[in-house]
């Protein structure tokens, strides 16, 4: 009988890893409709991201779409855009901790 019982715990353990993958799809899908935007230069300069890391918008203050404003906004474009990515990793970070309850389980987590 003691054959039948670790059948069953590797059955429940099967049940629980599709429940977790189910929830990680569910998950993923969210993520491509929730959004973040960050800005730089006091607003100057606003991005918008999905929760894929996909760029979605940019908002430029006409202020700075002259000759000498160039690099200001190159600047401008690559601050805001690494803020969006770095709130994008915190969201995610988020959702997985909720799926695994805390555990770090390698290549669902970062």
């Amino acid at each position: 009988m003691k054959g039948l019982g670790n059948l069953a715990n590797l059955g429940n353990m099967f049940k629980q890893a599709q429940q977790m993958k189910e929830k990680l799809e569910e998950i993923q899908q969210g993520l491509e409709r929730e959004t973040v935007t960050a800005s730089s230069g006091g607003g100057m300069v606003k991005v918008t991201m999905n929760g894929k890391q996909k760029l979605t918008a940019i908002n430029i203050d006409p202020s700075l779409l002259t000759a000498d404003g160039g690099a200001m906004l190159e600047d401008l474009i690559v601050i805001a855009v690494n803020e969006a990515q770095d709130r994008v990793q915190e969201v995610v970070k988020e959702r997985m901790t909720a799926l695994t309850g805390g555990l770090n389980i390698p290549g669902l987590t970062s």
